[in-house]
């Protein structure tokens, strides 16, 4: 006797679950749609300018020919591949195979993920720093993988802390490998905390990946944003280190072009095969037009000294909001890389009372000061619990994220709103 379960709903994969996927994440609560028209958005990580013009033009170009509108190669395209290994060969101090040791990818997230895909077997446990970039935590668990957190402890005495004071603890780093550990990303410049990795830090976390044999996903995708004369080290140049590091690159944040979602990886050709049999199942290839374009940007952007005034661009914007926390009397680390800062919240009250919406409860406290901000200051943060596990979580909650990838104009109106806090703070 058959059972009509047509009304029954079709069970979904714990993945979604564990992966945090199904839960209404940190970017659909502070949503623009959810907070007031006139709020300005310091807390998404988009740029409110445009592409560099001539990186523009290349793209239009593009659209108006024929081949680019078509598939690529899912190894990317050949222009791409060969701008790319020009402009890096120098930071990587060797010489770069188009064909084996380079791969075009939809975004640098979609890059990881086909690492993930090409590498991990179920149970694998794969170590990540914390704060981490949150799509981690998904990409990893969608691919069977484990997520082991191991927090930055932040040691923020003194009145101008820096984000390189959110330092590793490296007995407990080793404390945390296991026969299952596969993998550890390292994210330098860092996101959320703005740390540049010391060549010291890399070369510890080197000897450990050597020592227990693990494959390093080096997220290197604001390594053109690094100030105050601090020095980017790539962890694929460490002695024995070329072998077991993906390099994970981006357009988007390289050319303020987020939404074009393209980004590449660099590294030994035995990580680079097999990610490209993954990558090639997940998209087959990459969007050809704006690829063309990427290419155009980093075969002129020596001779125009791109990546040299935007990071005077950029160190400019910094300083102008953090000028705004110092008049406000917020503490903040001090940002050596990335377009972010973490602001010290912990000092910010609100009423007991205050109708926060549904979605914030059982939320850290970090999630109402950065609701309140928005819809009584008019400037929207991130909270930082979201990039941490709930075991951890409260080291998050003292802080918010703050972007600077705005025009400066913005940013002193938002300077601006954020001296009203004043009256918030104990």
């Amino acid at each position: 006797m058959s059972t009509d379960n047509s009304s029954s709903p079709i069970s979904i994969s714990s993945r979604l679950i564990e992966g945090r996927a199904l839960r209404q994440d940190v970017w659909s609560v502070f949503n623009a749609a959810n907070l007031p028209a006139d709020c300005i958005n310091l807390g998404q990580g988009y740029m409110n300018f445009s592409p560099p013009s001539w990186v523009v033009e290349a793209a239009n170009s593009a659209l108006a020919t024929t081949l680019p509108n078509h598939y690529s190669h899912p190894k990317g395209r050949l222009r791409l591949r060969h701008a790319i290994k020009n402009f890096y060969e120098a930071s990587f101090n060797r010489s770069l195979d188009v064909e084996t040791e380079i791969l075009v990818t939809s975004g640098a997230n979609e890059g990881q993920y086909s690492v993930f895909a090409a590498f991990l077997e179920h149970g694998d446990e794969v170590i990540m720093f914390e704060p981490f970039f949150d799509q981690y935590l998904a990409s990893v668990i969608f691919n069977g993988g484990k997520p082991v957190y191991v927090p930055l402890h932040p040691n923020l005495e003194g009145d101008k802390p820096s984000s390189g004071d959110w330092t590793i603890d490296f007995d407990e780093l080793r404390r945390t490998i296991s026969p299952r550990t596969k993998m550890i990303i390292v994210n330098t410049p860092h996101n959320p905390v703005g740390k540049v990795f010391t060549k010291v830090e890399l070369e510890k976390i080197a000897e450990l990946a050597k020592e227990f044999n693990l494959l390093v996903m080096a997220d290197e995708v604001y390594d053109c944003l690094v100030y105050d004369g601090k020095q980017h080290v790539r962890i694929a140049n460490l002695p024995g280190m070329w072998e077991r590091t993906v390099t994970v690159l981006s357009a988007g944040k390289a050319f303020a072009a987020t939404g074009w979602r393209v980004g590449w990886l660099i590294g030994h050709p035995s990580i680079i095969t097999p990610t490209l049999a993954a990558s090639t199942r997940i998209v087959f290839c990459t969007n050809s037009p704006l690829q063309e374009a990427a290419a155009a940007g980093l075969e002129e952007a020596r001779a125009r000294g791109f990546f040299e005034q935007q990071l005077e661009e950029y160190r400019e914007r910094r300083d102008v909001l953090l000028a705004a926390f110092d008049k406000v009397g917020l503490k903040y680390c001090h940002p050596e890389g990335s377009y972010f800062v973490l602001v010290d919240i912990s000092r910010l009250k609100f009423p007991d009372d205050y109708p926060f919406p549904e979605t914030l409860r059982g939320r850290g406290r970090d999630f109402k000061a950065c609701w309140f901000m928005a819809l009584e200051i008019g400037v929207s943060a991130i909270p930082v619990s979201e990039f941490y596990c709930e075991e951890h979580c409260d080291i998050g909650e003292n802080y918010a994220r703050f972007g600077f990838c705005k025009d400066v104009d913005t940013l002193k109106e938002a300077g601006q709103r954020l001296q009203s806090l004043s009256k918030y703070l104990s």
